[in-house]
């Protein structure tokens, strides 16, 4: 006895739309994990490098994954500040939904996506908050929009109307201008401790390279405290 099949639908017009965009429609870099550094900052350090370099929009964005209180997964795309031995740091504020997941399940995933030249970074870790004094500089070291935006505050909270923002804005555009140094009293500075980096190299024939760093719980040198492995694509 043989069966028919249903004829396969047609694909809607988004899927049509959808299957048109190409991938990684540039030249991509060689990348031999062999002679990757001991540790995962130098080697996220060289790659941000080569991914400005490359003309990649906006490197220093990152999708930024936490626990909801519910339990489930949250993101949503923030800022770098910076990378350095402590960790990489971002920030918001403390009463946003992002803020009170942290300090709920001071854990959370980074994820940066550089198409530019096919590469992507996964970093897992613990997070902290730096004291207020150094979320601080962090905020006064940046622009005025970004001194007001800290001043507007009430990040995540329902919106009654536009112009309520619109009234907030223009007030908090002032103080900023008025004063440089003012206090953002919730604004927070997070570090993110890895205890786990992933770098993905794209291959234009889907032989892409993964290159793991896991943080040893035993290290046998404290010098090299990472486990590197290879992955599977």
């Amino acid at each position: 006895m043989t069966t028919t099949s249903a004829p396969l639908p047609e694909p809607s017009e988004f899927q049509k739309l959808l299957r048109s965009q190409r991938v990684w429609d540039v030249e991509l870099p060689a990348f031999d994990p062999a002679a990757a550094p001991a540790a995962p900052l130098p080697l996220f350090h060289a790659w941000f490098a080569e991914a400005v370099a490359a003309g990649q929009p906006e490197p220093h964005t990152m999708g930024l994954a936490t626990v909801a209180e519910d339990g489930g997964p949250d993101v949503r795309t923030v800022m770098l500040h910076d990378a350095d031995d402590r960790g990489w740091h971002f920030a918001s504020h403390a009463t946003s939904a992002k803020g009170r997941q942290l300090a709920a399940r001071p854990e959370a995933a980074l994820h940066f996506y550089w198409p530019a030249q096919g590469r992507q970074i996964r970093i897992r870790g613990r997070v902290t908050t730096a004291p207020h004094s150094e979320s601080l500089a962090d905020l006064h070291a940046r622009s005025t929009g970004a001194l007001a935006a800290a001043l507007v505050g009430r990040q995540s909270d329902v919106l009654s109307t536009r112009a309520e923002l619109d009234e907030a804005s223009t007030a908090a555009w002032d103080r900023a201008h008025a004063d440089p140094d003012a206090d953002a009293p919730t604004w927070t500075l997070y570090v993110l401790d890895p205890v786990e980096a992933e770098f993905f190299q794209g291959d234009a024939r889907r032989r892409h390279v993964r290159l793991r760093y896991r943080r040893s719980e035993e290290p046998a040198d404290a010098t090299t405290p990472w486990i590197t492995e290879l992955l599977w694509p």
